[in-house]
């Protein structure tokens, strides 16, 4: 199972699907681009992101067997969810904005809206869409729940699997 290093979403996304199907797989840390090795067969499986991996799997150079989001990608319509072999197998690469604690909330609800807006946006949607990008629009509130649920949630795989800071 290749990964792009010790702790990469690659990697704790990979030690969860081992957990949860009690599989056995070899981990092999990448300092650099994995794929080569992957293409050429001397690591068989990676958890990679669609959009690092959509042109590949475009090109029929790689063949998606899953997606490891709750919902099927738009950018790979016909890929299973991974929950349909793993029953409560979900993990999703997220990004969010975050500002100074003492920014006003004025500013936040501003900055929020807008950033919503832009995420609902149709264009911005489509171009998304085709980096198999799902935007989570919600509140701040909602975001820092969601910032929390998900730290829970990989502080316990990374102690399962007794990942290290390299």
């Amino acid at each position: 199972m290749a990964s792009s290093g010790n702790g990469s979403v690659s990697h704790v996304f990979g030690e969860l699907f081992k957990m949860m199907a009690g599989a056995d797989l070899v981990h092999v840390p990448y300092r650099g681009g994995y794929v080569p090795d992957l293409l050429g067969g001397q690591t068989q499986v990676v958890f990679g992101t669609i959009a690092s991996c959509i042109q590949l799997i475009s090109a029929g150079k790689l063949r998606a067997l899953a997606v490891t989001t709750a919902m099927r990608s738009t950018a790979l319509p016909d890929v299973p969810v991974m929950g349909e072999s793993v029953p409560g197998y979900e993990a999703s690469q997220w990004y969010g904005l975050g500002a100074p604690r003492n920014t006003p909330a004025e500013v936040i609800d501003k900055l929020n809206k807008e950033i919503n807006a832009v995420a609902a946006d149709p264009n911005m949607k489509a171009r998304l869409d085709g980096l198999g990008v799902d935007p989570m629009s919600m509140t701040s509130a909602e975001f820092g729940k969601f910032i929390a649920d998900e730290t829970e949630k990989w502080g316990k795989v990374i102690r399962a699997a007794n990942i290290k800071a390299e």
